[in-house]
Parts: structure tokens; C-alpha cells; sequence
């Protein structure tokens, strides 16, 4: 709910990381990848120059093996695939977080005969706009895709391989657990159960593809290996709903920003997957309003104070998160023409901005202050990963990091006490089917 958005503070390697679908918030890693990071075209993005060239003959010939960084290595065994010599990923600890919740309370929420602010029309409605699987086509593949990857070059092309491994295991995590929610509301409210199941059936998609690109690039992410080797974070059902939230409508604004820049700017267009992001984008928009269905019949998340502390928590965590992650990793960004910070601020407005309609209250993300702090944030988490890095003993950095943490979390503190945005109302117009762009 990687496409999940829950916010860790992480004492020691670094802050926050937003995994971009789900939805997950993992500790970030120098040598972890630029994310699927993903948004509205603005032309002064386009700033830099494309790093990528002509194919070089026998460089990737054979397929690779690596490992996706985490801050606790364990090394598992490689298995060879069916097909040639083709290794999957060899991975420690699983990067991104996978998260369960109270299935029992889900049941509850969900019971017609309990709760009666379900409105049943709406969900029969949006079952209808997933029934009708406009992307059922959408992710064909072409022999372009090879192409442009044999093109790429040099840390670019590292920084693509680390891009879809965890883009991959995002959307995986995702399909576990609209997986498992659509299985156990089948009796309690089957409408509900079967939206959740083809939300799966899109993150199912989406991994599937994304797993294919990285066989462009002669590597394999062993899903297998992943759904064996989970480990869970339990969240209450109202955070998972925040959070998914948020992650399903940033992950739209990050999709359709850079497919209009890409189509603005098409010498940046350098592996094909971005041109999938228009119509890839909106099953993010339809999983979002699906949790925007679910927090309106669960008024309760909504209309309190403790909700608008809750929803102002959520919204910080988010866009830190990915203002931090995405300053760590700015190569893959101006590898495709953005300013990283551009975009990410761009991303952050318009996200909060969709987020005004549901939320009872947002940040002002608008303020200048906001970004200022962003920026202070950025460079300390710098100095954070400088000290990780470091040759010192284990004790030295400790004792190093102490102060740039607690310079961290008052920024963050002081960030989240900003005067917010009164927002939100659980009274909004009926349901309508419609493309957002």
C-alpha cells in the first residue's frame, strides 16, 4: 500500500522513505534506487541533460545478480530460473514494509446491518468503473523496451534497476493486502470485497510489468521470495485508510507529472515505460477514490479532532518522506529532465490540494515556510547518511548522529505545529465517474 505511506522515524541510518505504492515508508539506503516516483508537466523541469547513449556491444549480455539494500544484510540463496542463465534478485531483509490490520474491526466497519452511513449506491458505482478494466490491454510490451535499455548507460542505468525493483515490490505489497482484505469481507459485504479484489488484480498487474522491465535489464525479482519472506506491520484500519490515501493520489500526481513532461519534453523519453504512466495513472485516481468511498462511510475518521491531528500527521509523513527520498536519489530525476525539488513540491501542492476534499485539515504546504523547512530537513539527513557512512566506530556515530536527530525530529515537529488548513467534508456530491488530469 509500497505501487504503502506509514511513517517511521528510523534512529540511525535515516529518516523517512516513502515507498510509493503503499503505501510503505522504508529505511532509505544511499545506495537504494530513485522510486516510481511519479506526476503534471511543467517546463521548466527540463533542466538537464539526458545521460543516456548508444548501446554498447556485449556489456549486458549476461544476467546479473544483485541485492536490494537494507539496513540489516542476511544473505538467502540465489535459485536459477527456467529460462538460460537468468538469476533473481538476490535480497536480505524485505525492502519495503508489508502491513496487516484488524481484519475483525474491517469486518465491522463494513457490516451493512452495524454501520448505517455506507452508502451502497456509491460502492455499486465504483465497482462498476473496476468491472470495467480500462487498463485490461493497456500493459502490452514491445520490443522497444529491450532496446532502450541496452541504451542506457552507466549509474543511469543502475538507478532504472533499483527504480523497478522497488516499484515491483511496492505494488506487490499492495496486492497482499487488497488480496486478503477482498477474501475477508466476502461475506460481510461482498460489494466491498470484490472492489478490493480487483484493486489487486491492478497491483498484480502493475508488479507483473514492472517485473518484466527488469528483465530488460537481465535481472528477475523473485515475487516467490518475497511473499515467503514478509514481515508484517500492524496498522489500525483508519491509519490504513489515511495512509493509502494519500499514497494512491500522490502516486497519480507523480504518474501523470511526468508522463506530461515526458510528452513535453520527448528527448528526456528514455526507456518506454513512461509512456504506460497516463492510463497506468488513473487506476491510481480510481484506487484513491475508492478509501475517499470508504473514510466518507466512516465518518468517525473524519470529523473530530483527533481525526485532524491524525490526517495533519499523515500528510506530513507522506510528502517529508518523499521530499527526503527523492533528494537522496536526483539522478534518476534529471536522467529524465526534472528539477527534483520542482517536482517534488509540484507533486506535494496538487496532492494536497486533491486531499483538502476528504481530510478535516491539511498543512499549508503553500506557505514558503514549508519548503524552507523541507530544505533544512534535506540538508540534515545528508549529514545523517554522511555519519552512516562514515569509518568511525559504531559508538562515534551514535554519539554523532544524537544531535542531528534531534535537530530532525524539531524540524518535523515545528513543521507539523504550522498553522494548518481547515478542510474536508464528509458531504460531498454524489458519485461520478470521471477521468482527473
Amino acid at each position: 500500500m509500497q505501487k504503502d505511506c506509514l511513517a517511521k522515524f528510523m534512529y540511525g541510518r535515516t529518516s523517512l522513505v516513502l515507498n510509493l505504492k503503499f503505501k510503505t515508508l522504508l529505511p532509505p539506503s544511499p545506495n537504494m534506487a530513485a522510486e516510481m516516483a511519479l506526476v503534471k508537466p511543467i517546463s521548466k523541469f527540463s533542466n538537464v541533460t539526458p545521460k543516456f547513449g548508444s548501446p554498447r556491444m556485449g556489456s549486458y549480455s549476461k544476467f546479473n545478480i544483485i541485492r536490494m539494500a537494507t539496513t540489516t544484510p542476511t544473505t538467502t540463496s540465489t535459485k536459477p530460473s527456467k529460462k538460460g542463465n537468468k538469476n533473481t534478485i538476490k535480497e536480505t531483509l524485505l525492502t519495503p514494509r508489508f502491513y496487516t490490520t484488524d481484519f475483525d474491526e474491517m469486518e465491522t466497519l463494513f457490516n451493512t446491518e452495524i454501520n448505517k452511513n455506507l452508502n451502497q449506491a456509491e460502492f455499486e458505482a465504483l465497482l462498476q468503473e473496476f468491472k470495467t478494466d480500462y487498463n485490461q490491454t493497456h500493459f502490452v510490451r514491445n520490443k522497444e523496451f529491450k532496446e532502450a535499455a541496452d541504451k542506457i548507460e552507466g549509474p543511469l542505468r543502475q538507478i532504472f534497476v533499483e527504480f523497478l525493483e522497488r516499484s515491483c515490490t511496492a505494488e506487490f505489497s499492495g496486492f497482499l493486502l487488497y488480496k486478503e482484505l477482498g477474501r475477508r469481507l466476502k461475506k460481510t459485504n461482498p460489494v466491498v470485497a470484490e472492489i478490493f479484489s480487483l484493486m489487486s488484480r491492478d497491483e498484480a498487474r502493475h508488479a507483473g510489468f514492472l517485473n518484466k522491465g527488469l528483465s530488460d535489464f537481465n535481472l528477475a525479482l523473485d515475487l516467490g521470495f518475497l511473499t515467503k519472506a514478509r514481515k508484517y506491520t500492524f496498522f489500525k484500519p483508519k491509519f490504513i485508510f489515511y495512509a493509502t490515501y494519500l499514497s494512491e493520489k500522490i502516486g497519480y500526481w507523480r504518474y501523470i507529472t511526468i508522463y506530461r513532461h515526458l510528452k513535453a519534453n520527448p528527448q528526456y523519453q528514455c526507456y518506454p515505460i513512461f509512456k504506460y504512466f497516463e492510463n497506468w495513472c488513473q487506476d491510481e485516481n480510481r484506487h484513491g477514490d475508492f478509501f475517499s468511498a470508504l473514510m466518507k462511510a466512516q465518518p468517525q475518521f473524519l470529523n473530530d479532532w483527533k481525526a485532524k491531528l491524525w490526517a495533519r500527521f499523515f500528510c506530513l509523513s507522506v510528502y517529508v518522506t518523499m521530499y527526503l527520498n527523492d533528494c537522496q536519489r536526483t539522478a534518476f530525476y534529471e536522467g529524465i529532465g526534472l528539477n527534483t525539488k520542482e517536482f517534488d513540491m509540484h507533486v506535494i501542492i496538487e496532492t494536497n490540494r486533491t486531499t483538502a476534499r476528504i481530510f478535516p485539515a491539511v498543512l499549508d504546504v503553500e506557505n514558503p515556510e514549508f519548503k524552507r523547512k523541507l530544505d533544512r530537513m534535506v540538508e540534515i539527513n545528508e549529514k545523517i547518511v554522511a555519519v552512516g557512512e562514515s569509518n568511525d566506530m559504531p559508538l562515534v556515530k551514535n554519539l554523532k548522529r544524537v544531535p542531528l536527530v534531534a535537530a530532525l525530529v524539531g524540524e518535523l515537529l515545528a513543521t507539523y505545529l504550522m498553522p494548518p488548513i481547515e478542510s474536508g467534508s464528509v458531504d460531498l456530491a454524489e458519485f461520478e465517474p470521471q477521468v482527473v488530469y
